[in-house]
């Protein structure tokens, strides 16, 4: 009896008939057992399609679907991409001295919640380089030059290639990345902003957020680009607060909102649920 492999396939491409019928045929065709299905379409003229499927595959047909799938790309000028969901994203956490994200992030990652491996973790200071023991993960101290990013970003940059780092996650890193830096990673970077963007953008918006009276304060997770905190948005969410929370109680809220708005969309950019189309995400939700 075969063997079977279970698979991921994600599409992109212009909006146009009959694209989930030959795709799902062509899927049938070579034996494929569709599990999981979503799809979104954006309409109109200029619309775009996006289709997320699940499946297992007899393994002597992979290599067929593949050349199948790359046959079938150029009518509809489609961008596709096909992975074994067994693959276990390789990330890098990099951090600062606050430790909230960080935590969050490894004990979802040890419990399973998390489908991918922490490959090291980088800090600019040394303060949290006994979680990272306590959990055997490799931590590097890489102190940054406000004068002189790039040395620490060569330095960086070597790093993530040895350890054949998948996705970098800034765990409040607290540091603007040099837009060549960022290039070098494209939708490869995920970052969490203190704030319900794109409201209070850059340093301090719990401050701003309390000087404005918000009753409402949030956290943001987005991919980075060269444009400071104005990447596509993967996940955000809220916390209601009212006249009598003072500041330190907006950070405090806040640390919560933080922590699980980004294990959240680190969880689903390596489950591949997140497409990026020009600044903006869909995000299937299963």
């Amino acid at each position: 009896m075969s063997t079977r492999t279970p698979f991921r396939l994600l599409i992109a491409c212009p909006d146009r008939p009959g694209i989930i019928a030959h795709v799902s045929s062509t899927l049938a065709h070579h034996g494929a057992n569709i599990t999981a299905f979503d799809q979104h379409s954006e309409g109109g003229d200029q619309g775009m399609f996006f289709m997320r499927a699940e499946f297992d595959l007899p393994d002597a047909e992979i290599l067929f679907l593949r050349q199948a799938l790359e046959a079938l790309a150029p009518a509809y000028h489609m961008h596709w991409r096909l992975t074994p969901t067994a693959y276990r994203p390789r990330l890098a956490i990099w951090v600062s001295r606050e430790s909230h994200c960080l935590t969050e992030l490894v004990g979802q990652v040890e419990s399973g919640d998390i489908a991918a491996d922490i490959a090291l973790i980088l800090g600019n200071h040394e303060d949290l380089k006994p979680i990272a023991d306590r959990h055997d993960i490799p931590f590097y101290t890489v102190p940054v030059d406000p004068q002189n990013k790039e040395a620490s970003e060569a330095i960086a940059d070597e790093l993530m290639a040895r350890y054949a780092v998948d996705t970098i996650v800034l765990a409040r890193y607290m540091q603007i990345l040099t837009p060549e830096f960022v290039a070098r990673y494209p939708q490869r970077i995920i970052n969490i902003h203190h704030s319900f963007l794109p409201a209070f953008i850059g340093p301090r918006p719990y401050h701003q957020a309390y000087a404005r009276g918000v009753k409402l304060i949030g956290a943001t997770a987005h991919y980075v680009t060269a444009d400071l905190d104005a990447g596509p948005i993967i996940e955000q969410d809220v916390h209601r607060v009212d006249h009598r929370y003072g500041l330190e109680d907006f950070k405090r809220i806040g640390r919560y909102v933080e922590r699980m708005v980004l294990a959240r969309a680190v969880a689903w950019h390596v489950e591949e649920r997140v497409l990026v189309y020009q600044n903006r995400t869909v995000v299937f939700p299963w």
